[in-house]
Order: C-alpha cells, then sequence, then structure tokens
C-alpha cells in the first residue's frame, strides 16, 4: 500500500512538471516573437515607418494576448516611433504615454528613460522647453543605469532641441558629446545622423563650404545604411544650401533625389518642404508659369492641412477609444486567468490533500493495531502492579493503624502534661510571686522570705524533673 502511494505521487508530481514546463516553453517562445517583431520595427524606422506601424501592431496584440507587460509597453513604444516618423505627432504622443505607462506598472526604468527620450524628441517641433523637460528626465535615468547608448541618444536629441533654439554652441556640444559614446560602443547609425545635424548648424552659420563637406559625407553614409528618411532630409538641405549658392544644377540634381526618397517613405511633409524649394529652383530659373504650378499646389495643401487635422484628432479619439476597450478586455483576460489558475490550485491541492488522507488512513489502520498488542501488554502489567499496589497498601494500612495509636498515646500524654502544668506548677510560682511582693512591701523577713522561695524552686524543680520522667518513660502512662 506504501508503495503505491509513492508512485501515485511520483506520477502526479511528473505530470504537473510536464504541464508547466511546456507553459513556460510555450511563453517563452511567445514573449521572444514579440521582442523579435519589436526589434525588426525598430530597425526599420528610417527605412519604412509603415512597416515600423505594422510590426509594433502585430507585437502590440500578440504582447496584450500574452499579458506581456514590457511586450505591451514597447510594442506602443514602437507604434509611437512609427507614428513620429509618419508625421502624426498626436497619435504618437498618444502611444508614448501608453508605453510610459505600461514601463511604469512593470518598474522598468530602462524603458520609462527611452519613452522620455522619444516624448522630448516629439515635442521639438512643438514646445522647445518641454522638449528639453521630458530628454532631461531620460537623461537622469540614463546616467542612472549608466547606459552609454541611451546616455549618446538623450545628448543627440538636447542637441537638437539646441539647434532649434539657434543655441549652436551648445549644440555642437551635445553633439560631440553623442559623437563620441556612439562611437565608444560602435553604434554606426547615429554618427550618420548627428554628422548631418553639424553640417545643418554650419549651413544656418552661413559657412557653406563646411555644411557642404559635412552632409555630402552623412548622405554618403546614409545611402550605405539604407536611411531613405535620412537621405530625404539631407536632400532637401543640400538643395537649399545650393540654391542660395545659386549652382542651380546641382540644387535640383538632389531636389529630384530627394523628393524620390520622400514620396518612397510616404512622408508628405518633407514632400511639401521639397515642393517649395522646386518653387524657388523654377523661380531662379525664370520658370514662371512652373512656379506658379507649385505655388498653387503649396496653397492647395495649406488649405487641406486644417482638415487633415480634424481627421487626426478623429482618429485619435477613435484610437485612444480602441485602446481602451482592449485594455478592458486585457484586464478581464487577467481576471478570466487568474481564475483559471485558482481553480487550477484548487484541483491540486485537494489532489494532494485526498492523497495525503488515503496515506494517513492507511498509517491510522497500521498504527491502531500496534496499538491495540501495545495496549494489551499494558493491561497486564497493570494488572501485575494493581496486586502489588494491594499488597503495599494493606502493610500501609498496618503502620498507619500502629503510629495512629502511638500518636493518640502520646497525644494523651501531652494533655496530662499540660493539665499537669496548669495545676501543680501554677501553686508555686504563685507562692514565689506572692513572697516576692511581701518582701517589697517588708511585710516579711527577708531571710524567711529566701528560705520559703527556696522551697518553692525546689518544689517546681522536682515537679519538672517527675514529668520529664513521665514523657519519656513509656512505662509510665499518668501524671
Amino acid at each position: 500500500m506504501k508503495k503505491a502511494y509513492l508512485l501515485l505521487i511520483i506520477f502526479l508530481c511528473l505530470s504537473l512538471s510536464k504541464v508547466f514546463a511546456e507553459v513556460a516553453i510555450d511563453g517563452k517562445e511567445d514573449t521572444a516573437q514579440v521582442n523579435l517583431l519589436n526589434r525588426q520595427g525598430f530597425g526599420i524606422r528610417m527605412t519604412d515607418h509603415e512597416q515600423t506601424l505594422a510590426k509594433g501592431q502585430q507585437a502590440l496584440e500578440l504582447a496584450q494576448k500574452l499579458n506581456y507587460t514590457n511586450g505591451i509597453a514597447e510594442s506602443y513604444r514602437i507604434l509611437g516611433i512609427g507614428e513620429a516618423y509618419s508625421r502624426n505627432s498626436a497619435v504618437a504622443i498618444a502611444d508614448y504615454l501608453n508605453a510610459l505607462s505600461y514601463f511604469k506598472r512593470a518598474n522598468n526604468l530602462l524603458g520609462q528613460a527611452k519613452v522620455y527620450n522619444n516624448i522630448g524628441n516629439l515635442y521639438q517641433e512643438l514646445d522647445y522647453d518641454e522638449s528639453l523637460v521630458y530628454l532631461q528626465k531620460g537623461l537622469a535615468i540614463a546616467k542612472q543605469l549608466a547606459n552609454d547608448k541611451l546616455i549618446a541618444s538623450a545628448y543627440l536629441n538636447i542637441g537638437n532641441v539646441y539647434q532649434r533654439k539657434k543655441n549652436f554652441n551648445a549644440s555642437l556640444d551635445y553633439y560631440n558629446k553623442s559623437r563620441d559614446l556612439f562611437v565608444k560602443i560602435n553604434e554606426p547609425v547615429n554618427p550618420i545622423i548627428i554628422l548631418q545635424n553639424i553640417g545643418v548648424i554650419y549651413y544656418k552659420l552661413k559657412q557653406y563650404d563646411k555644411a557642404e563637406k559635412l552632409l555630402l559625407e552623412a548622405n554618403k553614409g546614409a545611402k550605405n545604411k539604407d536611411l531613405n528618411t535620412v537621405i530625404g532630409t539631407i536632400d532637401l538641405t543640400l538643395s537649399s544650401l545650393y540654391l542660395e549658392r545659386g549652382r542651380l544644377e546641382e540644387a535640383k540634381k538632389f531636389l529630384e533625389e530627394g523628393v524620390g526618397y520622400a514620396q518612397a517613405t510616404k512622408d508628405e511633409e518633407l514632400e511639401a518642404e521639397f515642393t517649395y524649394n522646386s518653387y524657388q529652383l523654377a523661380f531662379h530659373q525664370k520658370n514662371y508659369p512652373q512656379a506658379m504650378s507649385y505655388l498653387h499646389t503649396i496653397y492647395v495643401r495649406d488649405s487641406t492641412l486644417q482638415a487633415n487635422m480634424l481627421s487626426s484628432d478623429l482618429s485619435l479619439m477613435k484610437k485612444q477609444h480602441d485602446q481602451q476597450e482592449k485594455q478592458r478586455e486585457n484586464e478581464l483576460i487577467i481576471e478570466r486567468q487568474k481564475n483559471d489558475r485558482v481553480k487550477f490550485w484548487w484541483a491540486v491541492s485537494a489532489s494532494g490533500l485526498l492523497l495525503i488522507v488515503v496515506g494517513l488512513l492507511v498509517g491510522n489502520v497500521k498504527r491502531k493495531a500496534m496499538t491495540n498488542a501495545r495496549l494489551t501488554e499494558l493491561n497486564s502489567e497493570v494488572s501485575r502492579q494493581k496486586d502489588n499496589l494491594d499488597r503495599i497498601n494493606h502493610h500501609l494500612e498496618e503502620i498507619i493503624d500502629e503510629r495512629t495509636r502511638d500518636l493518640q498515646i502520646k497525644n494523651k500524654k501531652l494533655s496530662e502534661y499540660s493539665s499537669y502544668l496548669s495545676h501543680q506548677i501554677r501553686g508555686p510560682i504563685a507562692t514565689l510571686k506572692g513572697l516576692m511582693n511581701l518582701e517589697k512591701e517588708g511585710l516579711v523577713d527577708q531571710e524567711e522570705c529566701i528560705n520559703m522561695m527556696n522551697k518553692c524552686v525546689s518544689d517546681i524543680d522536682e515537679k519538672i524533673i517527675d514529668m520529664t520522667d513521665i514523657l519519656h518513660d513509656p512505662k509510665r502512662t499518668s501524671f
């Protein structure tokens, strides 16, 4: 029975371990898929931001299904990056805030720092001071974590803000610190962006030769890395530079190239900026009909901007509503999963308790048989002990009777001794007291008084000796 009990426990443990192992492996594989999708989305952000959004959405749906908090947070961050490159700032900020909320729930400082950096980068187009607030938050966490890559990214974005504020010295200082860290960790993409940004600064300072050299170098590096969005923005700056210097053929070359990249990345805002440069090129070439055509295009685009903004706001509201619905659905799923886990553990506990009860019952039967045999032995022993106790009690009763009689005799003698003291000793003592009072008053002769007192003391002494003899002599039974 004991062997069967042990085999049953071993079988149950092996079954449970197999189930948990399968769940753990499946969960690990699924979370790895979430992380892979997010990495892929981030990797193509500068090449195809629509794919970035697609990868981020796939990762988000899988992470929500798994209730993978860090995966949900990173998916929202990737979606925000995709929306930011798509120039949908309102939707991007909503995604970033969702990401920040989930990273805080997971107590993920690295994720929080990345999101602060992303939000600060997004605010560069809207509010410089607010941008710096978020970037400094991200930088503080990055320094706390001693994460060089994150620190370098924060330096880069802070440099961008100071460039827009036209504080070029501060901007160059942050760019140089950022580039040094990126080179140290062997990060290939961001040094190209920093090179482009420094070129833009020299362009704004009208140091065209330095600007041209840096921008052409950045353009070459971006093409080697297939950074389509970066190539487009560099082409825009180069076309503006060549227009200002009157080098129209070179301006045209980079205009045509940049428009192609803007269209490939579906960056309407960048395409609009190229339209303005195309207008300037046509104007410099005295091609006024073409220039008017570009102006008309700019006017139409600006007139539809308000409608697009309204549509974007409506889309944002719809997306927020959908996200809230998904969050509520996720909470229900989490609650169901918790209930399922509770039921499962209750079932496991009940099975374990049942096995324990069976084992206890078996053990109890065996212990009961052993106890009965032991009780039989104890009963025999008790019977023997009882006979011994009866004999001892009989002997004790005899001893007690003898001691009782002895005590009764002694008590009688003590009683008689007390009575004898009261009657035989008090008389001579009273005589002594009387003689002493007479002697004080001078009513008796001193010598006669002494003789009489001597006689009283002798009487007392004789009586005490007599009482002592009676008490210690068992043959004498009375005074």
